[in-house]
């Protein structure tokens, strides 16, 4: 039913048509069809939103693309059909909605693509706008990484700011895996290898390099390897399209960035309407 999607495709048309579109007052409905027309390259994103916005408005949408679907510039993404009031009433829904996932898709891609041969995973973090870490998680979905934590409910990461609150933190660990969920795991930042020595021994199940330097992250894998085989090893920190390969090649099991989300800049889409 897409229930989320469709509350908030209801929210982000209310924002735009406030107290009634004027155009719909003054014109004639008529059935209309249009298209959304690529005029960069990229990677879709938008297909779960649009199918809410269908059920929600009755916007008739033929998906040229799938969620996740690379593009040139030129083609024809998705093909719309419906009562001209509506789709010119929700026309800024559509592109706004599309145009922020798509380009977030497009962003991580190009991140994937730079590490898919060393078996590394692509993380997003909590660095998201306020209201939209779904539609932004999502996006970041369709482009190919993976969500790290979507809220602080689903995995206890203790970064520096809390180990400055705890004493012992091998007490603390054995005293919290009898109180959080199960299925939990807990995560530990680490800015040294002493640091993630000691996090390793105090049971974490997964440690974050963070800021580490290329040469301290990969004695932090070797150690791993020679003594925690089952801990997952996280990096994360100054993460750019320049540096991710190189810190995919240390032997991390996952890297973390949030400019996937913040850096990604909006693709070229428009929507033609054909009459």
């Amino acid at each position: 039913m897409l229930l989320k999607e469709r509350e908030f495709i209801k929210q982000v048309v209310l924002e735009d048509i406030g107290r009634g579109d004027l155009f719909s007052r003054i014109s004639d409905n008529k059935r209309i069809k249009a298209h959304i027309l690529a005029k960069s390259d990229g990677v879709f994103a938008g297909q779960r939103y649009l199918g809410a916005l269908q059920e929600e408005f009755g916007v008739e949408f033929e998906f040229i693309v799938k969620d996740g679907d690379k593009f040139k510039t030129g083609d024809i993404l998705v093909n719309i059909a419906g009562n001209s009031k509506t789709i010119l009433s929700v026309e800024r829904t559509i592109m706004n909605t599309t145009l922020h996932a798509t380009s977030i898709a497009t962003k991580t891609r190009a991140f994937v693509d730079k590490i898919s041969k060393y078996n590394v995973k692509l993380l997003d973090t909590r660095k998201t706008r306020p209201l939209l870490r779904e539609l932004e998680k999502y996006a970041v979905r369709c482009g190919g990484g993976l969500n790290h934590r979507m809220g602080l409910d689903d995995c206890l990461m203790l970064k520096d700011t809390h180990l400055k609150t705890i004493n012992n933190l091998q007490e603390f660990i054995k005293d919290v895996r009898a109180k959080i969920p199960f299925t939990s795991k807990i995560e530990i930042e680490c800015e040294s290898l002493e640091m993630a020595k000691e996090a390793m021994a105090a049971g974490a199940d997964i440690i974050m390099c963070d800021n580490m330097s290329l040469d301290e992250t990969k004695e932090v894998v070797a150690f791993r390897d020679a003594n925690y085989k089952h801990i997952l090893l996280e990096a994360s920190g100054n993460v750019s399209l320049d540096t991710v390969e190189a810190i995919a090649q240390t032997g991390v099991d996952a890297i973390s960035t949030g400019s996937t989300i913040h850096q990604a800049c909006w693709v070229d889409l428009s929507m033609k309407v054909l009459g």
